[in-house]
């Protein structure tokens, strides 16, 4: 073929078929409860990734009140006891079975305190570890399937490599122990940031859903990224 030729689609349509096939069917290993990860927490060079719990709620509340913050997400401003119960429900989540289960790891950072010193141990002489973001895992389609990541970090922890750190360790999870065909991410389409987060976690831009949700008094556009098993596996090498 000519290198400025275009490629035929009926081939390229059979050859993404038949890669599909090899990958063979659905095969989620679910059910899947992260309490195990509270003793057995993912780690990273600078990170610890464990369940999110009601008591993290002082941290979370430091970027859960940030309006720039909840510009990107689909929360309402909440007081701190609305969004202290908010916590509680997400912490509760835990297993994975059933599309729109989900379950939240909260991202610390050893050796910064936390906001709250109440989880601190006085006769260890050792400060509870600040929560400064966290990482989401969703059901989004158990037959077939496809598992969805959400994130969130403090702006003060922001630009530090922080982010990418946790979702590279969260994606590469996902798939070797929960095995999904497909990781996918739905964000605000305005939000840079998370755009790059989900190009160097090696996921392509799909689609633009316009005016797909209606938050602070305006119609809002959403950006759809997404990254197959095989191509996981063939980016590891």
């Amino acid at each position: 073929m000519h290198e400025n030729a275009t490629p035929d689609p009926a081939t390229t349509t059979i050859d993404r078929a038949a890669a599909a096939a090899a990958d063979g069917p659905p095969a989620l290993r679910f059910p899947f409860d992260a309490t195990a990860l509270t003793e057995t927490p993912l780690t990273t060079e600078r990170l610890v990734l464990r369940p999110l719990e009601a008591s993290d709620a002082p941290d979370v509340f430091e970027y859960q009140r940030i309006p720039d913050v909840l510009k990107y997400l689909p929360w309402p401003l909440r007081d701190r006891a609305e969004a202290y119960e908010h916590t509680a429900k997400r912490a509760a989540a835990r297993v994975l079975a059933d599309d729109g289960d989900f379950f939240v790891l909260a991202m610390t950072l050893p050796g910064t305190p936390s906001v709250d010193d109440s989880g601190a141990d006085p006769s260890a002489g050792v400060a509870r570890d600040r929560v400064i973001g966290d990482m989401m895992v969703r059901v989004s389609s158990a037959k077939h399937a496809q598992l969805e990541l959400g994130w969130v970090v403090h702006p003060d922890f922001q630009g530090k490599g922080y982010a990418r750190e946790a979702a590279v360790a969260i994606r590469d999870f996902a798939f070797e122990t929960l095995h999904p065909h497909r990781i996918q991410a739905f964000l605000d389409a305005r939000n840079e940031a998370s755009a790059g987060l989900c190009e160097r976690l090696g996921m392509r831009r799909e689609a633009t859903i316009l005016e797909e949700q209606y938050n602070d008094g305006e119609w809002q556009d959403t950006a759809l990224y997404g990254v197959l098993r095989r191509e996981w596996a063939a980016a590891r090498g």
